[in-house]
Order: C-alpha cells, then sequence, then structure tokens
C-alpha cells in the first residue's frame, strides 16, 4: 500500500491510512499526519529513511489535522527536472500529430517548482499561460548512463509520485521554439501535496492512475495512463541514453489532451506555413485570443491523480492564477 508524506517548513509528515481510507468511502476529509522522526533535509533523503517514515505511520497517534499544515512542495530543489514532449494520445491529436511520434525529452529549470497551493505567478510579458497537469516521477535511485529498465525494475529505480502542473507560455513556446524558458519560470511546475511512495505491488496499478484538471470548477483533462504513448520503464530507458538521474530527481510523463492549445485545423496550417514567420505567428495569437481557456488572473487549478479504489492516490492540488506585481 502506498503511504502519503507531506513536508512543510517544520519537516516531513505522513499521512495517516486509516483518515484516507475514511475519506474516500465518502466521509468528510478528515485527513490527519503526524511527523516523522527523521533528520532529512532533502527528499532524496527522505527517500533513504523509509524506516522513519513506515515507523511514523504505524506510530499509533491521533496525529495533526493536515488542514492545519501549510504545504511545501513535497520535492526539495536543487535537482533534475526532466520532462516528455507529446506522450499522450490524445494531447498529439489536439497538437495535430499523426502517425508515429517519435519520443522526445527536455529540461526545466528546478527554481519553477512550487508549492501545491502557491499561486502560478503569470509574467508581464506572457499573454497566453496554459495548464498541463503531469504525472511525477520522484527517483529513489541513481540511473546511470545506459540503464535499460523493464517493467519489473520500476520499484529499483522510482520511489514515489507528485501530482505536477507543467505550466506553460505558449507565446514564447511557439515563437521561439524554446521549451526551457516558456516553461521554467518561477511558480510553472506546481507540485504535490504529497509524495506518494510506493511499494513494489503498487506498479502493477500505474495504468489505473487517472489525471483530472479543473479551471474554476470546469474539468479541462481527464484521462488515465492507459494514453500514454510511451509508458515509465521505457521513458527511463531512452532517457539513459543521454541522461544521468539521481534520487530525488523528477521526471514529468507528459500530459493528456485538454490543454487550451490546439493545433489549426490542416488547412489553416499549410497556409500559414507558406507565411513569413512573423505574419504567421500574428495570425496565430490573434486568432488565439478569442480563446477563452488560457489561464489568466483570478482563475483556480484544480488537479487530482488518483486509482478508482483509492489505492494510489496523490491527493489534491489548488493553485490561484495571479499576475506578476
Amino acid at each position: 500500500m502506498s503511504t502519503n508524506v507531506l513536508r512543510t517548513a517544520d519537516g516531513w509528515w505522513v499521512v495517516l491510512p486509516q483518515a484516507l481510507d475514511s475519506a474516500r468511502a465518502g466521509g468528510t476529509p478528515n485527513d490527519r499526519a503526524v511527523p516523522v522522526d527523521t533528520k532529512a533535509v532533502t527528499t532524496a533523503e527522505l527517500i533513504a529513511d523509509r524506516a522513519a517514515v513506515r515507523e511514523a505511520a504505524l506510530s499509533g497517534e491521533p496525529g495533526t489535522p493536515v488542514a492545519d499544515l501549510a504545504a511545501l512542495s513535497p520535492l526539495t530543489t536543487p535537482c533534475r527536472v526532466v520532462a516528455q514532449m507529446v506522450n499522450y494520445r490524445s494531447h498529439a491529436r489536439d497538437s495535430g500529430f499523426t502517425g508515429d511520434i517519435p519520443p522526445a525529452f527536455f529540461r526545466k529549470a528546478s527554481g519553477s517548482v512550487s508549492g501545491p497551493g502557491d499561486a502560478v505567478i503569470r509574467p508581464p510579458h506572457v499573454k497566453f499561460l496554459d495548464y498541463e497537469i503531469e504525472l511525477g516521477l520522484v527517483m529513489g535511485a541513481p540511473l546511470p548512463l545506459g540503464t535499460r529498465v523493464d517493467e519489473p525494475d520500476l520499484p529499483s529505480y522510482v520511489a514515489g509520485l507528485v501530482i505536477t502542473n507543467d505550466v506553460s507560455a505558449r507565446d514564447i513556446q511557439l515563437t521561439k521554439t524554446q521549451f526551457y524558458e516558456s516553461k521554467s519560470y518561477p511558480t510553472f511546475t506546481p507540485t504535490g501535496p504529497y509524495l506518494t511512495l510506493l511499494e513494489p505491488e503498487d506498479f502493477a496499478h500505474l495504468l489505473d492512475l487517472r489525471l483530472k484538471l479543473s479551471v474554476n470548477g470546469e474539468l479541462r483533462q481527464d484521462r488515465t495512463l492507459a494514453d500514454m504513448i510511451v509508458r515509465p520503464a521505457q521513458a527511463l530507458t531512452l532517457l539513459a541514453r543521454f541522461q544521468t538521474l539521481d534520487a530525488g530527481d523528477l521526471l514529468l510523463t507528459g500530459t493528456p489532451g485538454g490543454t487550451a492549445l490546439k493545433a489549426p485545423p490542416k488547412p489553416v496550417e499549410k497556409i500559414g506555413a507558406l507565411l513569413p514567420p512573423a505574419v504567421k505567428w500574428k495570425a496565430f495569437f490573434k486568432s488565439q485570443a478569442k480563446n477563452p481557456h488560457y489561464l489568466h488572473a483570478g482563475d483556480v487549478i484544480t488537479a487530482t491523480i488518483a486509482t478508482s479504489d483509492g489505492r494510489i492516490d496523490l491527493g489534491e492540488q489548488r493553485t490561484p492564477v495571479t499576475d506578476a506585481q
């Protein structure tokens, strides 16, 4: 059974399993947490001290209401943050891709990582701010170059899971073909609330995880991992061809369809390809300005990832959107 861990300014906490079971059964959400007796400061150190996590979970203490705790990102920084591009079939369709899609990765600055309740801050020069719910894999052991990871090997490398939101400045991403900048501004990777530590038997249930993202209560994204193109074991194998990872590093595994950005119809796309870049992008963003799904100040993004039976439940991430002052 997976274990949910919370981080605050005071340290690490384990969410009590019985409280989670009560909430899943339809009772009042009254989750409680107990502190972990550990010297761990970083996520990697916490993962290495699983014995302390288990001891806290079995302590029998009444615990503190989770609602009274100010959750920080369970992923401490600096660390490596790597992401997969176009890794759900539904997102590929939205993006206008047809046929085979080659696996692709990009990096995000770890300075973009923020807490599960922190505001997403839109920079003054960004007009088209988008959301992308993604399952984050948190590494529990080094991934050396050349490593081959098969499905049974996943527990040897992946310690746990987190909810992430790969917030994207689309006008930067598209006009500059610049993923690193467009996805790396501060607060552009909300993470948490929980680090969900997995047991080996939990990995068999990954494809049952359902990703849901809503904006102001309107459901925008809703898919399970079964929609994935490159699944976690294969992704780690491909990544290890050129990139090492260490415990505490994060891999974002792609987003399902339903983002604000969608490819224009094929005839429009073909015409746009004939235009000078400045003219093409001016026309494209003029049409995008009519799209109400981009994020604006005052919006609230809600994201959840869980299996339907509650065996794995990463909690709820709720982030407001504000403009930079």
